[in-house]
């Protein structure tokens, strides 16, 4: 089966998913947070301490608390990053970001593979589907898993919330699109493993999430 860690990393308080298959212990680190050596300790330690074999590196999106650590993993397990193209551009911005922010930050390294809607990938012996869901970035992505049911959903959608608009590329009716086209389509019993905050599911959201609510009856 797959196994799923997260861990909160960073002043933006950001959520670095580790996803496993506990027969091969192939893993991927998602949005990885770490900007410090003690995050950088925490992730390796987890890591080692399971006897995982990172293998993927992925964004959900390029802003700057998803991608402190792109630098140190990809140097740390030499693995291949992925990330959609349209983000290209955040991703660069992260020196000036980080300055603007007072954060230290290491410019990330550039993308290895470039992933968008109807593409895939494995870990393991499972395989995940890629959703382009943007409007809280020109490039966000989300990264469904069938079998097991759960939804890695970046900063697209939250416990009864969803991602801000107001930054650089964002555009709120592009967002609600993405989230009621691509999102809310899945099994309602999804679980929704966000990008910060605590877990959901798509029909809890889809009763409960004031801003899906409020956009439907428009």
């Amino acid at each position: 089966m797959l196994n799923i860690q997260s861990l909160v990393f960073n002043p933006f308080q950001e959520n670095t998913y580790i996803i496993w298959d506990d027969k091969s212990k192939e893993a991927a680190i998602i949005d990885p947070g770490c900007f410090n050596t003690s995050e950088q300790n925490e992730l390796c330690s987890f890591i080692d301490q399971m006897g995982l074999k990172p293998a993927l590196l992925l964004n959900t999106h390029a802003h700057i608390d998803h991608i402190l650590g792109n630098a140190f993993v990809k140097s740390r397990f030499d693995i291949p990053l992925h990330l959609n193209q349209k983000d290209l551009p955040v991703l660069h911005s992260l020196s000036n970001v980080a300055m603007m922010y007072g954060v230290p930050a290491t410019p990330s390294p550039e993308p290895d593979i470039y992933l968008d809607e109807g593409h895939t990938f494995t870990i393991g012996r499972y395989g995940f589907s890629v959703l382009f869901v943007p409007g809280h970035s020109p490039g966000s992505l989300a990264f469904y898993q069938p079998e097991h049911k759960f939804l890695i959903s970046g900063d697209v959608l939250f416990h009864q919330s969803i991602g801000r608009t107001d930054l650089p590329g964002g555009d709120y009716a592009v967002l609600m699109n993405s989230i009621q086209n691509k999102l809310l389509h899945l099994p309602k019993d999804t679980i929704v493993y966000s990008g910060h905050g605590q877990t959901t599911t798509i029909g809890y959201e889809q009763k409960n999430n004031p801003f899906i609510l409020e956009y439907l009856r428009t």
